[in-house]
């Protein structure tokens, strides 16, 4: 028996049927109504969810203990912090309009799309020519990008995106921007892949 089917949870979430980044969002207002030490559990069906929720305790300074999966369902459980362990949520501040991204698309000038989803969400629609490393992945993966080079980060609503750009940053990236509303709201131009 697994760690995390032993995880007695104080208060029990449902996010299910829900897509990033509403798990997040209605985490954040829930935890609120948590005392330090207590612990949620988070039941999600959005794959993305899980480097969703590990990045974001990491940020915050909640622990995240672990994720328990039956059929669709993730169980993802976190530990509210102490007041003196609880870290201000940083906003990336440097991001890339729909616009903007279209525009250096057509002009073919030189930079990479990242898209930091999962796979499953990447076979549904992405952008063409765009580099495929789920959030999840990025710490063990991001000597694949040249981090000289400017980076536009995209995720499916923008939230998972402001992490990849943060840790980026810290691994010394030099031009990295989230885009805005992420790929949900893109218009342009996307491809679907024939395998997931």
């Amino acid at each position: 028996m697994s760690l995390t089917n032993q995880i007695q949870a104080d208060q029990i979430l449902d996010c299910k049927g829900l897509a990033c980044p509403m798990p997040i969002v209605k985490t954040k207002k829930a935890m609120k109504e948590l005392l330090a030490g207590q612990i949620m559990e988070v039941q999600v069906t959005d794959k993305g969810s899980l480097a969703d929720f590990q990045s974001w305790a990491q940020g915050t300074g909640h622990q995240y203990l672990g994720t328990h999966q039956e059929g669709d369902i993730m169980r993802h459980y976190i530990r509210k912090a102490n007041p003196a362990e609880l870290q201000e949520e940083q906003a990336f501040l440097s991001t890339i309009s729909y616009e903007e991204l279209q525009a250096k698309r057509s002009a073919q000038k030189n930079f990479i799309l990242l898209d930091v989803r999962e796979p499953a969400e990447f076979a549904v629609k992405h952008i063409p020519g765009s580099k495929h490393i789920p959030l999840g992945e990025l710490e063990s993966r991001f000597t694949e990008l040249n981090l000289d080079e400017e980076i536009a980060v995209i995720c499916q609503a923008g939230s998972r995106s402001e992490r990849a750009c943060q840790l980026l940053a810290d691994k010394g990236a030099k031009n990295v921007k989230s885009v805005l509303l992420g790929i949900s709201a893109w218009t342009g131009e996307t491809k679907e892949s024939n395998s997931i």
